[in-house]
């Protein structure tokens, strides 16, 4: 089968961090692609979500659409609700009229951030921010409207060659000089969109395959670190003075929105679907050295904000 005769799939959130890697790889894969960004499709508009899928009439749509500013969204929660919620919700409402395959886009927001073990896809959620009811309001509209065809994908800590991202922050720190002040008491799984990207390819095909169940899977890499120590990792990977790295507390970088402290997802549903967890965060970040080191940028400010990075 070829790209021309074969299933379309529909990438929204076309321009960022998370669909710029998945795109390509779909290419690659011989996978008939539609990518729409936000120019093209507003997922909070009921006209545009129906027209653009009855246009092209998916068999799959990858819902990479999201408000990704946590701080933002405490101020302005209608609005990232409208995203976050509101678009899945449409898009899954015109996937199941068009018997298509959703594969949707999720946070560890969506916990409270206080456990002890890895948090299981079926663990309860308790969000504690604004960003975090929103996703979860998506995550719920989707599997409710797609009890056969939704796939809620979490992810967390996102890094990629595309967009801004602690590890390209940290890059161009460790060319500059001085001490780099690091939040230290947050924990969670640094995951390349690289390889995400490639674990919702595997999905997808799956799941039109028919043999990846339905609900919610965690697309995070294996192991786990703190914002600190994803730092240092960072700093001598470019071989540069890991001394200058200092672990602080949350308390030096208040915010808006409060930062889980513990992120830690597990990965049991992927063997169900016949696919393999990700890799360790170490070996994700060491194959996306290359490509994270040319999109860093040169210029680096004096101190750097860890705890706002965001997912997608």
């Amino acid at each position: 089968m070829t790209p021309a005769d074969g299933p379309v799939w529909l990438v929204t959130g076309a321009d960022g961090m998370l669909a710029r890697d998945l795109l390509p790889r779909l290419g690659r894969a011989g996978v008939r692609t539609v990518a729409v960004g936000r120019a093209a499709l507003d997922v909070t508009d009921p006209r545009a979500v129906r027209e653009v899928l009855r246009a092209h009439r998916p068999a799959l749509v990858v819902n990479c659409a999201a408000w990704t500013a946590v701080d933002e969204a405490e101020e302005q929660e209608a609005e990232a609700h409208a995203v976050n919620a509101t678009g899945p919700r449409l898009l899954a409402g015109e996937c199941g009229a068009l018997d298509a395959v959703l594969l949707h886009v999720s946070t560890d927001y969506v916990f409270g951030g206080d456990a002890a073990h890895p948090y299981p896809e079926d663990a309860p959620t308790a969000p504690r921010t604004a960003y975090g009811r929103g996703k979860l309001a998506g995550e719920r509209a989707v599997l409710q409207a797609l009890p056969r065809t939704g796939h809620v994908v979490r992810t967390a800590w996102l890094f990629g060659e595309h967009g801004r991202s602690f590890v390209r922050t940290m890059i161009a720190l460790a060319r500059g000089a001085g001490p780099v002040e690091v939040v230290d008491d947050q924990r969670g799984q640094p995951t390349w969109t690289g390889d995400l990207a490639d674990r919702l390819l595997l999905l997808g095909r799956a799941a039109l395959a028919g043999s990846a169940p339905p609900g919610i899977y965690h697309g995070t890499s294996g192991g786990d670190a703190t914002w600190f120590e994803l730092a240092a990792e960072v700093f001598a990977l470019l071989g540069a003075d890991v001394s200058r790295v200092r672990p602080v507390s949350s308390d030096r970088f208040p915010r808006p929105a409060a930062r889980p402290a513990y992120s830690v997802l597990g990965h049991d549903r992927w063997r169900g679907a016949g696919i393999e967890p990700m890799r360790h965060w170490r070996e994700a970040l060491a194959g996306a050295w290359p490509e994270m080191c040319r999109a860093a940028a040169p210029a680096a400010p004096t101190r750097p904000a860890p705890a706002a990075h965001s997912p997608s």
